[in-house]
This record gives C-alpha cells, sequence and structure tokens, in this order.
C-alpha cells in the first residue's frame, strides 16, 4: 500500500497564494486532490495523471495547478487567488486507474491537511 504524506497547508487571506504538496512512498498512475469542507461532500479539486494529464473541478479552473515531480513521487498543487469558500482539510490520493473526478477511482489517501482562506 503507498504512503501518502501531505504537507502546506495554513492560514492564508482571500487572493493569496498556497501550495500543497503530497509525496507518495510508491509511483502510481495517478495523483489527485479532493477537499472536504464541514457539513459538505468530499470535493475533486484536481488530478494528475502519468505520462501528463491534469484535471480540475469546475470551481479551481483556472486559480489552481497540479504539478508531479515523477523522480520524487511527489505531486503539487499551487492555489492561487484563494476565495473564502477554498476553506477546507485537503486530501491527496492515488490510485492505478482510470477515472479522475470521484474518490471512488482512488486507493490510497493521505491524512488531510487544513487550508483556511480568511476573508
Amino acid at each position: 500500500q503507498v504512503q501518502l504524506v501531505e504537507s502546506g497547508g495554513g492560514l492564508v487571506q482571500a487572493g493569496g497564494p498556497l501550495r500543497l504538496s503530497c509525496a507518495a512512498s510508491g509511483r502510481t498512475f495517478k495523483m489527485g486532490w479532493f477537499r472536504q469542507a464541514p457539513g459538505k461532500e468530499r470535493e475533486f479539486v484536481a488530478a494528475y495523471s502519468w505520462p501528463g494529464g491534469t484535471y480540475y473541478g469546475d470551481s479551481v479552473k483556472g486559480r489552481f495547478a497540479i504539478s508531479r515531480d515523477n523522480a520524487k513521487n511527489t505531486v503539487y498543487l499551487q492555489m492561487n487567488s484563494l476565495k473564502p469558500e477554498d476553506t477546507a482539510v485537503y486530501y491527496c490520493a492515488t490510485g492505478n486507474s482510470a477515472g479522475y473526478t470521484s474518490d471512488t477511482w482512488y486507493d490510497n489517501w493521505g491524512q488531510g491537511t487544513q487550508v483556511t482562506v480568511s476573508s
């Protein structure tokens, strides 16, 4: 089983940037980010698949960018123009099957990192 370690969460003012990192203990076909705000369902944010496909949720398109360092088995989520509604626990996930936007298509999950955007 692949182990995931997330980092980079924190408190940021609206309009500011933040970058999340997720290091995996092994290679996987795809690495993605989901988020869950209190009282809401888990939401797809972005995914990166081998050898370079990227996918984004509608609410973050144009503001967030996902990238991957294959040599380090690490995926990054650059978040720009953050809004208070981006406040959530962000989870890194990996999987080896096609399909990107549903959490059912991912096999391994990180512990989550809190992102709080103040207005």
